[in-house]
């Protein structure tokens, strides 16, 4: 025999259990303060005993705050991104907002479709991790009428607000750093070709065009990984027997590139010096240690939630735009300057 469904706790079991209204409960959930030390406890033992969980749908659907935040990541497992999260709860949390975390691969079309789902959930602000969107999202957003905040990036012309850092700028430095230090044949290695690639792409061009450098591109449109790194160096090897530096477009490339060297006794940095971006930990804990961009993930994570949060409570924004900045952090696999 089928055993029947538990039910599911309501407002009004919680009420009887406690012998007080439901009105009474209710307001206990808004504020636990507004209602006698003696019936808050007991109330707080029965919805422990119960499983009660508090339907929002009422507050949603009458138009009232959500207290929900949505964040869109191009990636679930990029510690990149992991990183700007803990920021951005570090922030909601402190203030009561629960976040909305959707995953759309990279894809225009598929952030589209989520920003359409948490539109639907009636959150109150969207943190987004992209500054490209197709027309329909604009469209949605705007019609909306709720805070925005993109990261990572500085768009030029931010939906409402932006938190960020200069790629292009930290690339130039990098590479830079490496011509500084004696390379003339660096290679960019490139995967994925979102936004972010393209402009450290861009910075890694002027870097060897201001200092009479032939630039050379491997790329590949796979994501990012130790795996992908080792195939790309293994490529510009063949194609570039020459190069002394490989630039890649964040550190699990530079991982990948740095195993394959190792594994082929290729001497690093003296025959290759190689450089990554976002300076996970993994590049600090490696012999020899990875150079790369610094970039303060959970700062900016924590000042987009700091900027939405402000915005929503009626606040005047008067830096809506925040370049949050970057450092270079020179490992030993950059060498020495000569």
């Amino acid at each position: 025999m089928t055993a029947k469904p538990k039910h599911r706790p309501t407002l009004n079991d919680v009420a009887k259990k406690v012998g007080v209204t439901k009105m009474t409960v209710s307001r206990y959930l808004r504020d636990p303060n507004s209602v006698a030390e003696a019936t808050r406890e007991k109330i707080a033992v029965v919805v422990d005993e119960l499983g009660y969980v508090a339907s929002r749908a009422p507050d949603i659907l009458s138009n009232r705050n959500s207290k929900a935040i949505g964040i869109l990541l191009p990636s679930l497992s990029n510690q990149v991104f992991a990183s700007l999260l803990q920021g951005i709860e570090s922030v909601t949390k402190a203030e009561g907002y629960q976040t909305l975390i959707t995953h759309y691969g990279y894809s225009a079309e598929e952030e589209e479709e989520k920003i359409a789902s948490l539109l639907s959930y009636h959150v109150d602000g969207l943190i987004l991790t992209e500054s490209i969107h197709s027309e329909r999202s604009h469209k949605m957003i705007n019609a909306a009428s709720i805070p925005v905040v993109e990261t990572i990036d500085l768009p030029e012309n931010p939906i409402d607000m932006a938190v960020g850092l200069d790629h292009k700028q930290a690339a130039f430095d990098l590479v830079s750093k490496m011509i500084e230090y004696g390379r003339r044949h660096i290679v960019y290695f490139a995967a994925r070709l979102d936004r972010r690639t393209q402009l450290r792409s861009e910075g890694y061009l002027l870097a060897m065009e201001a200092n009479g450098l032939t630039p050379q591109i491997v790329s590949t449109q796979e994501h990012s990984s130790f795996t992908q790194g080792r195939e790309l160096m293994h490529q510009a090897l063949k194609q570039f027997p020459e190069l002394d530096g490989v630039f890649c477009t964040n550190d699990d490339l530079a991982i990948g590139a740095m195993m394959h060297c190792q594994e082929h006794n290729i001497d690093i940095p003296n025959r290759v010096a190689i450089a990554g971006y976002n300076a996970l930990d993994i590049g600090k804990a490696i012999s020899p240690t990875l150079a790369s961009v610094n970039t303060p993930r959970e700062e900016i994570g924590a000042a987009a939630a700091t900027l939405l949060l402000k915005k929503l409570s009626g606040k005047k924004v008067t830096k809506p735009i925040q370049d949050i900045g970057y450092s270079l952090y020179l490992g030993e696999s950059l060498g020495k300057p000569v």
